[in-house]
């Protein structure tokens, strides 16, 4: 029996050391991070006399480096950092700040394992923009026009993918009334817009049942809590200026679209849902309507809102 259990043990050894001669040996490989990063930006429309670009903020950036395989890019480091992957590396970037402004870009370099560098280029960029009267006339009243969402009409709040090539809320739609059993203050907050005779333009914010949004981790209000499920939060409301600028989307002026931007300034102010981005592209209004667009709180989504004035 002693015989047998050694004989069994110098087989079973033998297995487990000629198994672990045989097994395959692996390496990292090279982790080489990218080198000689190089960033053009072409300003559209440059020339000598006029260094920054012909007006219409267009920036074609291009990012080249040894041992990439993918890229990132923030365009302007004034704001919430934003890395966007570039596919080919290089985009076309509209800046829509209105006057002549200095963005700093950054691009970050992906290589194997996951090394990565960074390089910044600051690059300067004229945006001219002359909104059409109509669409002024339309909002303020020629003075001062308070407008609300309208919960009467399905479809005054809807979400569909941030693409150019959709234009609507493909994913869903609100019926009518929708909102009110739960987040009434999306239907009671109130939106006035001023046309000021010294120039320039305001947007007071009257939230008397707090702000509809999804939590304040996800938008860029003062005084919403870090965590929580859309609904709604105390909000004092706030006034700020706002510009129209040429909307920063592809998506075409046949969508419909104004191919028109309300771009509000600082961090007080929102129109109808309290949203990550400050850009809200004008679908459509006349003096009874507007139909607006905005990236809401999730990245990828586009929110629609229908409102009506007051």
């Amino acid at each position: 029996m002693k015989r047998i259990f050694k004989y069994l043990l110098g087989l079973f050894v033998v297995l487990v050391v000629g198994y672990s001669c045989s097994e395959p040996n692996y390496t990292m490989g090279d982790l080489t991070a990218p080198t000689n990063i190089v960033i053009n930006a072409e300003i559209v429309g440059a020339t000598t006399a006029s260094p920054t670009g012909d007006g219409s903020g267009d920036v074609k950036i291009t990012i080249t480096a040894e041992n990439a395989l993918a890229y990132k890019v923030d365009y302007d480091a004034n704001t919430a950092l934003d890395l966007v992957y570039l596919s080919t590396g290089s985009v076309t970037k509209k800046y829509t700040n209105l006057g002549t402004n200095t963005y700093r870009i950054t691009a970050v370099v992906y290589g194997k394992g996951g090394t990565s560098s960074t390089l910044t280029k600051d690059v300067t960029v004229r945006s001219d923009f002359n909104v059409a009267s109509s669409i002024v006339t339309n909002l303020t009243g020629g003075t001062s026009r308070t407008w609300v969402v309208d919960k009467s009409v399905a479809g005054h709040f809807g979400v569909g993918p941030w693409s150019n090539s959709s234009a609507g809320p493909e994913w869903w739609a609100a019926s009518v009334n929708e909102k009110v059993a739960c987040c009434n203050c999306f239907y009671t907050a109130a939106f006035t817009f001023t046309k000021l005779a010294a120039g320039g333009y305001t947007l007071k914010v009257a939230s008397p049942d707090g702000v509809f949004t999804k939590t304040g981790s996800l938008t860029t209000l003062p005084g919403i809590p870090g965590s929580g499920d859309e609904g709604c939060y105390s909000y004092a409301g706030g006034t700020a200026a706002f510009s129209f600028a040429p909307s920063s989307t592809g998506i075409p002026a046949s969508a419909p679209s104004t191919k028109t931007a309300i771009l509000l300034a600082g961090n007080t102010t929102y129109i109808g849902y309290g949203a990550l981005q400050k850009e809200y592209e004008i679908m459509v209004i006349t003096s009874t309507y507007l139909y607006l667009r905005v990236q809401g709180t999730e990245t990828g989504n586009a929110w629609y809102i229908k409102m009506k004035p007051l």
